[in-house]
This record gives structure tokens, C-alpha cells and sequence, in this order.
């Protein structure tokens, strides 16, 4: 799942094949086809277990951050670590990318990433007073949005100063907290 997990953030669902996957990790390629049965069933659980340790984190930063502001102001901290390592995506951002070409299960939980991180945003705006509860998923759609965008901008640029600079002008705007 972790050899998989970093295909995908690298190459996206296309990317993913069985046979490097085995040689990356040193298994058969029959090892994996006995817990995945598809590449489907593989990336649905590679994103699956995405969305679901993103979950965890967000729900981790907001309840162990005092102040709700300070948890918004890291935020963008999530996505900045793939750039970090080596120049990758967010794994459901490039799999969104390819959405067309998902089965039906792999967009789904690709979807849920998005889901969890509007409803993280919405939630962590409510908690910060920075807008209205009407408006928060609004402002929490925009926010996810840019800070996407200022990895995909930053990944094909292989500059991740771009990223830092791409938030802090959303910051300076006023879309992010400063």
C-alpha cells in the first residue's frame, strides 16, 4: 500500500502496475493479486486509506491546536509535504486529475479526499469565527481549491518556493488567515 501510495502521488492511477509495484517492494507480482484482485480494488484502498489518515490528521490538528486560527494557518503545511517529497502530489488531487479514466470505486474515495478536507475547512473556519456558518463552505471550497492549484503550479514547476509563495499571496488576499 505504501509502494502504491507513492506510485500514485508520483504517476497517478495510470502509473500504478502491478509488476513494478512487486519489484519496488521485492514480492511477486502474484502477492499482490492475491490481496488486490485489480489495480481497481488496489487504488479504492490506496485511497481509501488516503482520505482516511488525511481524516485523521486534520481532526488531530484541530483538537491539539488551542487556537481554531493556528490550526487554518498550517493547513497548507498538508500539502506541501508531498512537494517535499520528491516533488509528488497529493495522491487523490492526481487521481482527481484522471477522473475520467477512474472506475467508479477509485473516484469515490478519491472524491471523499475532497469531501474531508471542505468539511475539515468549513468546520475549522466555524471554530475560528473567520466567517459565518453560511458562508464557511463556500470559503472552504475556495481554500482547497487554491491550495491544490499552489501544488499542481509548484509540482510542474519542480519549485516548491512557488508553493510558499502562492500561499502566502492567498494570505496577504485575505483567503487564508495570516
Amino acid at each position: 500500500m505504501v509502494a502504491a501510495r507513492t506510485v500514485a502521488q508520483a504517476h497517478g492511477y495510470a502509473g500504478l502496475n502491478f509488476r513494478d509495484l512487486a519489484e519496488m517492494v521485492g514480492i511477486k507480482a502474484a502477492s499482490i493479486y492475491y490481496h488486490f484482485p485489480s489495480k481497481a480494488v488496489l487504488a479504492a484502498a490506496v485511497a481509501q486509506r488516503y482520505w482516511q489518515d488525511a481524516e485523521a490528521f486534520l481532526d488531530g490538528l484541530l483538537k491539539n491546536t488551542p487556537d481554531p486560527v493556528d490550526a487554518l494557518r498550517r493547513y497548507p503545511e498538508t500539502f506541501r509535504w508531498a512537494l517535499e517529497n520528491g516533488n509528488r502530489m497529493c495522491l487523490c488531487s492526481f487521481m482527481g486529475a484522471e477522473s475520467d479514466d477512474l472506475p467508479e470505486a477509485v473516484r469515490k474515495e478519491v472524491q471523499m479526499f475532497a469531501e474531508v478536507n471542505v468539511a475539515w475547512l468549513s468546520k475549522a473556519l466555524r471554530a475560528a469565527k473567520v466567517v459565518s456558518a453560511r458562508e464557511s463552505p463556500r470559503r472552504a471550497r475556495a481554500i482547497y481549491a487554491a491550495v491544490t492549484g499552489a501544488q499542481l503550479m509548484a509540482r510542474t514547476r519542480a519549485d516548491i518556493h512557488l508553493y510558499d509563495e502562492l500561499i502566502d499571496n492567498y494570505r496577504a488576499a485575505g483567503l487564508l488567515p495570516k
